[in-house]
C-alpha cells in the first residue's frame, strides 16, 4: 500500500516538472518572439555635411558654449547615485548606500569611504572601478546631446524604417561601452526629442528614450532631466545645479 502510495506520488511529482518545464519553455519562447518582435535592425548611416549641420544647431539650441564655461554641476540620478564633478579639474565625488568616492577619472583611481572609514587596497580599487562605470552612465543622461563631437565619434544621417531621419552617432571609443550607437530625432526647431539605442547593455535594438524636462543652469546651458525609456522605465536627473568657481569635497 505504502509502495503504491509513493509511486503515486513520484508520478505526480514527474508530471508537476514535465508540466512546469513545459510552461518555463513556453515563457522562454515567448520571451524570445517579443523581442525578436521588438528588435529594429541598426540602420546604416550616411555621411553627410548635413550631420555636422544638424550637431551645430544641436548646441546652438542647448548652448554648448555655456556648458564648457561650466565648472561643476551636481545632481541625483534616478537609482539614488549622487554626484558633485569638477569638470575642469576632471574628478568627482560620487556617493551611493553608505560609500563616498573622490575620483579622479583621468587615473579612475579614488579616496574610498564606506561608513565615514577610508579603505585601501583591492577593495578601494573596485569601489573605485564601480564609480568610475556608474559615472559614465549616470553623466551620459544628462549631458549626452554635448558629446556628439567627442574624440573617437562618428556622425552620420539615418533613415529609420518609419521614414523619419536622424542624426546616427556611433561611438567608436571612450566610456565603458565603445561601440555603441544613436540616432537622435530633433523637433522643428533642431533641438533633442529623443535618440533610439543600439547598445551592448540591451538585447534589443532600437529601444526609444525621450528627452524631456529641459532645465537651464545658471551658467545658461541647458539640459534634459527627465527620460523615458522603452515607454515605461524613468530615467530622471534630479536637484540639479551647476555653476562656476572650484567645488569643495
Amino acid at each position: 500500500m505504502f509502495e503504491s502510495f509513493n509511486n503515486i506520488n513520484i508520478l505526480r511529482v514527474k508530471k508537476f516538472f514535465k508540466i512546469s518545464g513545459l510552461l518555463f519553455l513556453i515563457l522562454i519562447i515567448g520571451v524570445f518572439i517579443f523581442g525578436y518582435s521588438m528588435h529594429e535592425p541598426e540602420p546604416a548611416g550616411v555621411e553627410s555635411p548635413e550631420a555636422d549641420q544638424m550637431v551645430q544647431t544641436i548646441y546652438t539650441n542647448l548652448n554648448k558654449t555655456a556648458w564648457d564655461s561650466t565648472q561643476w554641476v551636481k545632481w541625483r540620478f534616478s537609482r539614488g547615485h549622487q554626484y558633485h564633478w569638477d569638470k575642469f579639474n576632471n574628478r568627482v565625488q560620487v556617493k551611493w548606500d553608505d560609500l563616498e568616492v573622490v575620483l579622479d577619472l583621468n587615473t579612475q583611481k579614488g579616496i574610498v569611504k564606506k561608513g565615514g572609514i577610508v579603505l585601501s587596497g583591492s577593495e578601494a580599487d573596485a569601489e573605485s572601478k564601480k564609480a568610475y562605470s556608474m559615472f559614465c552612465n549616470d553623466s551620459f543622461w544628462l549631458i549626452a546631446p554635448f558629446k556628439l563631437t567627442d574624440s573617437g565619434t562618428q556622425r552620420t544621417i539615418a533613415t529609420l524604417p518609419d521614414g523619419r531621419k536622424g542624426l546616427k552617432i556611433s561611438y567608436g571609443n571612450g566610456g565603458v561601452t565603445p561601440g555603441d550607437s544613436y540616432v537622435w530625432l530633433l523637433d522643428e526647431k533642431g533641438s533633442p526629442t529623443e535618440f533610439k539605442m543600439w547598445v551592448s547593455i540591451l538585447p534589443i535594438g532600437g529601444i526609444t528614450a525621450t528627452w524631456d524636462r529641459w532645465v537651464t543652469l545658471s551658467t545658461g546651458a541647458k539640459v534634459a532631466t527627465a527620460h523615458l525609456v522603452g515607454g515605461k522605465v524613468e530615467s530622471n536627473v534630479d536637484d540639479l545645479e551647476g555653476g562656476m568657481g572650484t567645488p569643495v569635497f
